[in-house]
């Protein structure tokens, strides 16, 4: 697997029409705007085995910043695909580069979807432990430990979860 700046993957594209650059962000994420002519497939219902490309294609996996993707450049390394390259900054840094993009309604990051969610059932926790059970507290002590794992592991549980909501579908 190898990694690529968003300026070295537009210049590949630019090079080669085969290539295909794969966006794993959600449905909604996607819609909003992404780079141009890149391919949705979100890594909520990602699986290297109902991708129709020849092992050998040149892949080059994008999201919104650089997470997601490269757990699915992995993915598709390890499931045989020779040629997937991870592209650093994802779309976020793609706009930032004025690279061409492709606009559509504006929603709300699946980012900030994590950190609402995380401080609501925080604030709940400390609701609860405050006015009804001690036990409470346990709630804001677990999305608290959640997030240090997150942020130790690259991996976030609470985004693969508001990921599959309906609205991010």
């Amino acid at each position: 697997m190898n990694k690529l700046t968003v300026s070295d993957c537009h210049t590949a594209l630019r090079k080669s029409q085969d290539a295909v650059l794969l966006d794993v962000r959600t449905s909604a994420e996607f819609e909003s705007y992404h780079a141009l002519g890149a391919v949705n497939l979100p890594i909520g219902s990602f699986s290297s085995q109902d991708l129709t490309y020849d092992k050998s294609a040149e892949i080059f996996v994008i999201c919104e910043s650089g997470g997601r993707s490269r757990m699915a450049a992995k993915d598709l390394a390890n499931a045989g695909y020779t040629n997937v390259s991870d592209v650093e900054g994802g779309t976020r840094e793609w706009a930032a580069a004025k690279l061409p993009v492709t606009e559509g309604k504006s929603i709300m990051s699946l980012e900030r979807q994590v950190r609402i969610a995380a401080g609501v059932m925080i604030l709940t926790g400390v609701g609860i432990g405050h006015f009804v059970h001690p036990v409470g507290y346990g709630l804001s002590a677990f999305v608290g430990a959640g997030l240090i794992f997150a942020g130790i592991t690259d991996t976030c549980g609470l985004g693969m979860l508001v990921a599959k909501m309906p609205w991010n579908r």
